[in-house]
């Protein structure tokens, strides 16, 4: 097992000791933090889940959120196989956002899209690595093999098909909309943080602390005491608008990151995600993660 050095509540890898058992990538302790400030109401209809839970399946989702650990270690989503939070594959006559991202084209150093999330967001940042809330981060990645190239990556929510956050929530503050986007509703979350253990990818944040800094008024701020995370920037999508950190990526040059429709075969992403070599995160987990990448 791969050592771990815990860097914060919200850090990126102090909960990953294997970020792709099928890729063989890891993370190393590595972290880019940039200074600024995060997350909104989600609206449109949740889905409900594929088949009501029984008690015994439901004794195995309680046994995966007390021994939440095992899940952030990498352990298998047993219960995943038993019960979604969401349909088999979306609404296939509908929209599915999805997101490809070229670790090629993606830049060491460059905190553009993280920068651009914390503005949009207003995402909270009190230059505490114990409790600064992160959308989306940069990291470095790599192989577990002999001589592996470092890799500049950035993470974030990866809007699951399947994802554990929902289905772990007990109050469904969590849930994921028709057209594939995860949402936190800040009016139903009770702060229990279920979703955090639950979340492989270690991109659900906890605010713990008021965020007094708005940079856009256009969008609201939230109180401390619940989780969040990345939404695609659903309020700008429903506008025709791409995700900040997107259009943050092409304005910087290096047109790294591609939103689309993956139900849309004419969409550049779906066109990158049929035509190219992409990976997802940790594949073998079965939650089908929207967010793909080139040169993982």
């Amino acid at each position: 097992m791969t050592n771990v050095i815990p860097i914060g509540m919200n850090s990126v890898v102090d909960a990953w000791t294997g970020l792709n058992k099928a890729t063989g990538i890891e993370p190393t302790v590595r972290m880019l933090r940039s200074p600024q400030s995060s997350r909104e109401r989600g609206t449109g209809e949740r889905t409900t889940m594929k088949k009501e839970l029984g008690r015994r399946d439901f004794l195995k989702i309680g046994g995966t959120v007390t021994a939440g650990a095992a899940v952030g270690y990498g352990l298998p989503l047993y219960p995943l196989s038993k019960a979604y939070a969401s349909g088999e594959g979306g609404d296939p006559t509908g929209k599915r956002w999805g997101m490809v991202i070229d670790l090629t084209k993606c830049r060491d150093g460059c905190t553009e899209c993280v920068d651009a999330c914390r503005k949009e967001n207003n995402v909270a940042f009190h230059d505490d690595p114990d409790i600064d809330v992160y959308w989306i981060r940069k990291a470095k990645i790599r192989r577990k093999v002999a001589n592996a190239k470092t890799i500049s990556a950035p993470l974030l929510c990866n809007h699951c098909e399947h994802p554990p956050c929902a289905l772990v929530c007990p109050v469904q503050a969590t849930y994921k909309r028709k057209d594939g986007i995860v949402i936190v509703d800040k009016h139903r979350c009770i702060g229990c943080r279920y979703c955090l253990i639950a979340c492989p990818y270690n991109m659900r944040m906890f605010n713990f602390k008021e965020n007094h800094v708005w940079h856009n008024k256009d969008y609201p701020t939230r109180m401390h005491g619940v989780s969040e995370s990345c939404h695609f920037c659903f309020h700008r999508v429903g506008k025709g608008m791409e995700p900040a950190c997107v259009e943050a990526c092409k304005k910087a040059g290096r047109g790294a990151m591609v939103f689309g429709d993956l139900n849309d075969s004419s969409s550049e992403a779906s066109k990158l995600v049929a035509n190219t070599m992409v990976r997802a995160l940790r594949e073998d987990l079965g939650t089908r993660p929207k967010v793909y990448y080139i040169g993982l």
